[in-house]
């Protein structure tokens, strides 16, 4: 696969992801006791404090004040310039948020370059299979998390969900790029900008009275809860759902990849005492936090709606039955029920049983014989919504609100 498809395959990845990768992400409103302790984190110990309670004070503070002192449109007119992670910022930022960002885009002390070259290579070789899940999985299962289904339309970005597609597809990509780390690439940048966007939506979305009368009693979104939840719904279901399909993965690999999204779980502002040191202590936390958050609501129903109806004009409707039947394979029909996808009788039962063969003959575990023609049918349709649900026919940049989405 050349690098133009693979980019273009990790964009399509993150778009569906819309409404997961930028953390926008919240606990049900029955919330279970966190129990979870520290000792399992990256940072091996911590306080123990509910992450339901803590947010990003540093950031929120300085955004509060950005926001309320009309600098928004020249800061992100002079970060539009900023785009990759050996830049030096832009001249004429605000000297607080330039001193803040300088801190802000330093790798923690722990991150294994080995590891994130590791994880490029796996980002890769298994691409098919992460650009999937990220989207067909991660993404849709985000409309069924209540909290992050309101805050998610009821911001900025809820009016435009092909921009807010593009925007997060960006990450999407990034974190999987070759050079994500390195240098020359884009991750440090993007994860940066994502914190800010983060800390401004606290600040104005309980400005909102569509939200305010809907957060079920959240008075500020976007905790450190919220961004795990989003977090898990990325790379521990991803990681779950390869292993189900008995995709092969090494210990390196495995390792690799949590680190990346360890990595990346630190540069959005979560605190390392939250961060999983490894995959059980990801699961433990995962089962925790996000399993209980599932459930309806109108605004995820009416977002899962938009985003069909974007992935549907790649063909004029033909992916949109299959996204659903996926999607239902990948999430099961109790998440597919509560966002309101569609039931596929023709998709749903090639998908249970070609879906297994087709992994099992990429792995190497079976001859092609064994793979049924319609299999291959139903990757390439999969493979077309990954490689071309969204183009990059113009500069995606992650710029920081100054409003919520308007009413009406």
């Amino acid at each position: 696969m050349d690098e133009l498809s693979r980019r273009r395959m990790l964009i399509a990845g993150g778009a569906m992801g819309a409404l997961g990768a930028l953390g926008m992400a919240a606990p049900a409103q029955a919330r279970s006791l966190w129990t979870w302790s520290p000792s399992g984190s990256v940072a091996g110990s911590g306080p123990g404090a509910d992450p339901n309670w803590v947010w990003d004070e540093e950031a929120d503070r300085l955004l509060a004040s950005v926001i309320d002192r009309g600098d928004v449109p020249r800061v992100n007119q002079l970060l539009r310039s900023w785009t990759r992670n050996d830049q030096p910022l832009p001249d004429g930022l605000p000297r607080d948020l330039r001193e803040f960002m300088d801190r802000a885009r330093r790798l923690p002390s722990w991150a294994d370059r080995d590891k994130l070259t590791t994880a490029a290579r796996f980002n890769k070789t298994k691409g098919i299979y992460v650009g999937a899940l990220y989207g067909l999985g991660s993404g849709l299962m985000s409309t069924a998390i209540p909290r992050e289904a309101r805050a998610v339309y009821y911001s900025k970005g809820g009016a435009d969900m092909k921009d807010r597609v593009a925007k997060t597809a960006k990450l999407g990509y990034d974190v999987g790029d070759l050079d994500a780390y390195q240098p020359q690439g884009a991750m440090i940048v993007t994860a940066v900008k994502t914190r800010l966007v983060h800390a401004a939506v606290r600040h104005l979305l309980p400005q909102s009275p569509g939200w305010s009368r809907t957060s079920g009693g959240q008075k500020i979104p976007i905790s450190q809860a919220d961004i795990l939840v989003t977090w898990h719904s990325l790379p521990t279901f991803v990681m779950r759902k390869m292993l189900e399909w008995k995709v092969r993965i090494s210990p390196a690999e495995s390792e690799a990849y949590l680190h990346v999204w360890q990595v990346t779980a630190h540069m959005l502002g979560v605190r390392d005492e939250y961060i999983p040191a490894d995959w059980d202590a990801a699961n433990a936390q995962s089962k925790q936090i996000l399993d209980p958050a599932l459930g309806r609501t109108p605004e995820g129903v009416k977002l899962t709606e938009v985003l069909l109806d974007i992935v549907a004009e790649l063909d004029g409707g033909l992916t949109r039955p299959l996204v659903s039947a996926f999607s239902r394979y990948t999430l099961g029909d109790r998440v597919g029920d509560l966002i309101g996808l569609s039931e596929e009788p023709f998709w749903e039962p090639l998908i249970s049983a070609a879906w297994p063969l087709l992994v099992a003959f990429r792995e190497g575990l079976i001859p092609l014989p064994l793979v049924p023609e319609a299999a291959w049918t139903m990757e390439e349709l999969i493979r077309k919504f990954v490689l071309l649900f969204l183009s990059e026919g113009k500069p995606i940049n992650i710029e920081i609100p100054d409003a919520n989405r308007p009413q009406g």
